[in-house]
């Protein structure tokens, strides 16, 4: 067997390694282990990528060697290593771009126990990613469920607390209905097993058995992976988780967490159901119904805040349902949409997150009404938080423009929902200039009040921030990866293509 197949066990293993090591040491060099093993996951995932890519192949990896049912399965395609590839990449430049947040948030003898949250997010979100087995995604959900509630409760706040509460409580829920399921799906077929469930499920379908039960089961897998990530309506665990925890984690949880979820969600749609079976039920028609709510409410929510973290939250609400959208589609450019997007809101959002907190940080409050002129103190996060917000608006070269783009696409190819999709994009991209035009606006303008009152719009000097080479690397890193993504997407369509062709 091709070394380079390891790969992926060795990205899990890696980072499952760092968890338990980083136990036992201490804040500085908890973080600088995570920071190598990511940086390996990056450098193998990279590798990875490049072989599958020129082979045009995928591959199943034997755990431990033996077959299934003694053994465990990964599978391995294009799209699975470069998503293992953009996970990866993104919780890099968080715990660098977000390092001043965790030095500031959490105790300093807490602060190994954060980079194990950390370490246990990411090897959950590739174990998801590559596995073939529907037992064990739900086994590292699970996994990654508590290592989100940890990331929000580290600062240990009153707020923080509460809210990491209700994101158990409703994870929970959402974790339970997919384990149900799953229960009821190896019940009909006796497999846990991806690639068996499917042969299964095929003979089932065309013999026209079970197709209530088959629809219950994808009802129920669909809305418990709704639910972890934060579909309309059950969104209301994201505005406090995002804006109550630090820069770091709110960059983790909106960038990665949700979209490893949604993209588990499309992986059973095609590798355990079949797509055509999926698109029989009603359950796309019901969550593309869901999206386009999300897309519009979650905006309007957003232009209501005055709070510029709570405002990005809510932002993400509005995103999320941009790819529930483009899933409910149900087309294959609807599904190449929904998974660029993943990529597109997810290196924006740790880029906003990121960039912002030097602004809050600054003026101690996250209120607009405090971020007068802040751009002109602060002009590279200024610069990197304004390119963020002209890409969630649409501008072209940025990466969100390229999703707006292919979401239209999708619609317009689609059959009957062509006019509420351009409509939701129309209507989505009024109000994402309201409130994010807002935001810039607001951060390089003067304060009309200190004129009465007569004091400055900005008063103190600038505060130094001690891992401040880091924080712009990171910065500077995702406003390139953004303009990456704009102007060179067609590549990382085709892969994105290509991947869903070997899923079926």
């Amino acid at each position: 067997m091709d070394f380079i197949n390891n790969f992926p066990f060795f990205s899990i293993m890696l980072c499952m390694f760092s968890a338990i090591v980083t136990f036992v040491l201490n804040g500085r060099y908890a973080r600088h282990l995570t920071r190598i093993v990511l940086g390996l996951v990056i450098v193998l995932s990279s590798i990875l990528l490049v072989k599958l890519h020129i082979n045009c192949e995928s591959f199943v990896y034997y755990m431990g060697h033996f077959p299934a049912p003694w053994g465990n399965e990964i599978r391995a395609g294009e799209l699975e290593a470069i998503l293992a590839l953009f996970i990866s990449a993104i919780a890099f430049f968080a715990v660098l771009g977000g390092l001043n947040a965790i030095l500031e948030d959490v105790e300093e003898d807490k602060q190994n126990l954060y980079f194990i949250l950390v370490d246990m997010m990411v090897a959950s979100l590739l174990a998801m990613i590559y596995t073939n087995d529907l037992f064990t995604a739900y086994v590292f959900i699970e996994i990654n469920t508590i290592a989100g509630c940890g990331l929000i409760m580290i600062r240990q706040l009153g707020k923080s607390i509460v809210t990491a509460v209700r994101y158990m409580v409703i994870s929970l829920v959402g974790s339970g209905l997919f384990l149900i399921g799953v229960s009821l799906l190896y019940t009909i077929t006796g497999h846990l097993l991806m690639s068996n469930i499917q042969e299964a499920v095929a003979d089932i379908a065309a013999h026209d058995n079970y197709k209530t039960t088959l629809t219950v089961i994808i009802a129920l897998m669909s809305v418990g992976l709704a639910i972890k990530s934060g579909l309309f309506p059950f969104h209301s665990w994201i505005p406090e988780a995002y804006g109550t925890s630090n820069a770091c984690s709110s960059a983790l949880l909106s960038s990665v967490v949700s979209k490893g979820y949604i993209f588990l969600l499309i992986k059973i749609y095609f590798r355990v159901f079949g797509i055509e079976v999926v698109r029989n039920s009603s359950v796309l028609n019901i969550l593309y119904a869901f999206g386009v709510v999300a897309i519009i409410l979650g905006s309007v929510l957003a232009i209501r805040e005055k709070n510029i973290r709570k405002m990005i939250a809510y932002s993400s609400v509005a995103q999320i349902g941009y790819i529930y959208m483009g899933i409910g589609i149900g087309t294959t450019i609807g599904f190449v949409a929904a998974i660029f997007h993943i990529f597109s809101h997810g290196c924006t959002k740790a880029l906003l997150f990121i960039s912002s907190a030097e602004f809050t940080e600054g003026s101690h409050s996250k209120r607009y009404s405090e971020l007068y002129g802040f751009g002109h103190k602060y002009k590279a996060s200024a610069l990197c938080f304004s390119v963020g917000a002209f890409s969630m608006v649409g501008f072209p070269l940025l990466a969100g423009f390229i999703s707006k783009v292919w979401f239209a696409k999708a619609g317009i190819d689609s059959d009957g929902k062509m006019l509420v999709t351009l409509i939701a994009l129309a209507v989505s991209t009024l109000l994402n200039c309201v409130y994010f035009l807002r935001a810039v606006v607001i951060l390089y303008s003067e304060n009309k009040r200190s004129k009465i009152v007569g004091t400055p719009y900005f008063s103190g000097a600038v505060q130094e921030r001690p891992a401040k080479v880091q924080y712009f690397i990171a910065i500077a890193a995702l406003t390139v990866l953004n303009f990456t993504l704009g102007i060179a997407a067609g590549p990382i369509m085709n892969i994105i293509e290509k991947g869903l062709e070997l899923f079926n």
